[in-house]
């Protein structure tokens, strides 16, 4: 799992992929990569954080946005507020895609295992996030399944400590399309007994494709309350989503056609969805350095959307209620062990429906083989508990060594409310050999998964560190997967997704210069992806390779120059062959070699910021073959604020040059080229006052 030379003589060559994190960042306690308030430097894992600062620059529409500046990541944006991820990874889309990588709110999953989203990040409440945490590679020794390419954690904002008894901020916003966007954040006390915050944000987005766009209410209400040695911090958030959504636009480079890149070929498409989750974190000083963590919480989602995509265009719904608990336990030992130890465990009872208005259109074997009518129909009882414990020990002062494990059982009672096997829904055969969709009987699964972690520090001097850090992550199938089958399979024999991976990286923190560099090797076993008889498999293979950079340098007093850069190559690593070809040996379709953010920064005093950024996209193939491909693109985007008395005003210009692009490109036997095409230029005004 060696990175070939070529591929680290290019990330340090080209200044045009790199992406940085300041020393500010580097010193600054986060939670993600521990499970408890630590310094960044006192573990091994590869890191990155967009903070507050740089937040309220970029004022995202869009998750995507913000995410751009960590280093390995690459989330392709989709239409509305859609995406597919990418973490040290291709940009994951199709069977097996959906839950490998883990998202949380305040350590809180947005989803429940085996209930995955592929848009999940929607649901939280970003706009207003504090910082956002990122651990790059598995994480799956801490959080547990679905960590298996890293963890994005959105930490939303906390109490402030002042003396005003209320407080807060009223912010407005607008920009091209009918863009408006409002928010207000407020705090109170409440005498003795704690404060309270709330923060809402409503956006409202006509789109910039034809009958297209979305409207999106989010609130969240926190207390926060500490008693003797224990804080208590509760929250409740709420979302919602009503969008409009275009499709792909099809035809070799048809992004680039100033007449067809607004085109929606599916007015007709929707996605409406809804989230509660409320949840408390109590964090208790049992004195001596020993420290307890306590999460409870509740969580529901619903979501019905048309799957305009495939034909029939049929009516999914589902949702899922959860109620769980996150626990660790943090003691040390003659001052040179420190051990975490917790338990998570939770109970989900989830559900699906799929039903079809109107008759397929298309080809006799279409129409016969999808009929009008419900194709699936069933609910899930899911059930998981998984302790773990995560010990570092300080061998020198200049050396830390850290070893970890988590056991995790899952388990599934699927019940099918619907006659099992290929027939439609009022039992009548299809034609052409049968119906396409497949409905198992009753059933019960489980997955048991262990998850080991070694790592080490080495401080060369105050400023220069050296970390290795070897893990194995999991990703357990998805209730869809096992259980929404097609054709002849009445059973799909899936195994957790199982990925090995080791890192060596080298960070350094200097006065006017700060920097990364993480080269690491990732093998993927029992990749879960469905094959040319349409069948859930799991014995595909693939390896993960790169090199990722993050560099910060202050060349002048009021000038910074911040990158972040990523190489990697992700191939194919099984006998499987797709349509006479084999796979093996293959880069993965949607996995550009190379990416990145570069930026460069202008404060010339306390309250004025402005920024120039670059987003370089390399080519990358659209097909599992590599015989179609997408070109790649680069864009520039310029933001500004100005704080002053009470006031800020800012500026953002995105994609500056008006550059024809698409946020994602994608090649399908059907319909051969098709892309989501980028938005043109943009311009965004917003305005805020505090009081």
């Amino acid at each position: 799992m060696l990175i070939k030379t070529k591929s680290l003589v290019l990330i340090l060559l080209s200044v045009s992929q790199v992406a940085l994190s300041d020393s500010a960042k580097i010193e600054s306690v986060v939670v993600t990569a521990s499970r408890v308030e630590k310094q960044f430097q006192d573990y091994p894992e590869s890191f990155s954080m967009v903070d507050r600062f740089e937040l309220k620059l970029i004022k995202h529409n869009h998750i995507q946005q913000s995410l751009v500046r960590v280093p390995g990541a690459n989330v392709a944006r989709g239409n509305g507020q859609e995406y597919l991820p990418a973490l040290r990874s291709p940009v994951l889309s199709g069977a097996g895609a959906c839950g490998s990588v883990l998202t949380m709110e305040d350590g809180i999953p947005l989803r429940a295992h085996g209930f995955c989203n592929i848009n999940e990040l929607f649901e939280s409440h970003s706009e207003m996030a504090q910082r956002i945490e990122v651990i790059r590679g598995p994480a799956s020794t801490l959080y547990g399944s679905n960590a298996m390419h890293g963890v994005v954690n959105i930490l939303s904002p906390e109490i402030e400590e002042n003396t005003k008894a209320f407080s807060g901020i009223l912010g407005f916003e607008g920009g091209p399309h009918d863009y408006y966007r409002a928010s207000i954040s407020a705090e109170s006390n409440l005498s003795n007994k704690g404060r309270v915050r709330a923060d809402l944000s409503l956006t409202s987005d006509s789109g910039y494709r034809d009958h297209s766009g979305y409207d999106q209410q989010k609130l969240s209400l926190l207390h926060s309350v500490t008693t003797g040695k224990t804080q208590i911090r509760s929250r409740l958030a709420v979302t919602n989503l009503n969008q409009e959504t275009a499709g792909y636009i099809e035809g070799y480079n048809a992004y680039r056609d100033d007449q067809r890149d607004r085109e929606n070929p599916n007015p007709e498409a929707f996605r409406d969805a809804s989230a509660v989750r409320l949840y408390s974190i109590l964090d208790i000083d049992l004195g001596s350095g020993k420290k307890l963590s306590l999460a409870p919480y509740l969580r529901k989602t619903d979501m019905r959307f048309l799957q305009h995509y495939l034909p029939g265009q049929a009516l999914e719904e589902s949702g899922q209620e959860s109620i769980g608990l996150r626990s660790s336990y943090l003691f040390s030992w003659e001052g040179n062990l420190e051990v975490v130890m917790g338990l998570d465990t939770e109970f989900t009872q989830g559900y699906l429906r799929e039903r079809q208005k109107d008759p397929t259109e298309g080809s006799d074997f279409l129409r016969e083989t999808i009929p009008v009518g419900k194709h699936y129909d069933y609910q899930v009882n899911a059930y998981s508990v998984a302790p773990f414990t995560l010990a570092t020990w300080n061998v020198t002062d200049t050396l830390k060594l850290y070893s970890g494990v988590r056991f995790e059982s899952v388990q599934y009672d699927y019940n099918n409310k619907m006659l099992s096997g290929r027939t439609a829904e009022d039992g009548l055969p299809c034609g052409f050999g049968g119906c396409r969709f497949s409905r198992p009987e009753d059933r019960k699964d489980s997955f048991q998964n262990w998850s080991p972690k070694l790592g080490a520090t080495y401080d060369f001097t105050s400023d220069l560190q050296l970390f290795v850090n070897m893990t194995q992550g999991y990703r357990v199938p998805q209730a869809a997967e096992l259980y929404r089958l097609q054709r002849e399979q009445t059973v799909a024999e899936l195994e957790s997704e199982q990925i090995s991976s080791i890192e060596l990286g080298v960070r350094a923190i200097k006065e006017n210069l700060s920097y990364e560099l993480v080269a690491y090797g990732m093998r993927k076993h029992n990749v879960i992806f469905r094959d040319t008889e349409y069948f859930n498999q799991s014995n595909g293979k693939t390896s993960h390779r790169g090199v990722e950079m993050a560099l910060g340098y202050k060349f002048a007093q009021d000038w910074r120059l911040e990158v972040s850069s990523s190489y990697a190559e992700h191939r194919y690593r099984d006998e499987r062959e797709l349509r006479g070809v084999l796979l093996d040996g293959n880069l993965v379709d949607s996995a550009p070699r190379a990416f990145g953010s570069y930026r460069l920064q202008w404060r010339p005093r306390q309250g004025i910021n402005a920024e120039l950024e670059w987003l370089y996209q390399g080519r990358y193939y659209t097909d599992p073959q590599n015989q179609h491909e997408y070109s790649g693109h680069n864009l520039l985007n310029l933001r500004a604020r100005w704080e002053f008395d009470r006031w800020a005003l800012s500026a953002r210009v995105l994609n500056l040059t008006n550059r024809a692009y698409a946020e994602r490109a994608d090649y399908s036997s059907f319909a051969g080229d098709r892309y989501f095409p980028g938005e043109p230029r943009a311009i965004y005004l917003s305005v805020s006052s505090e009081w």
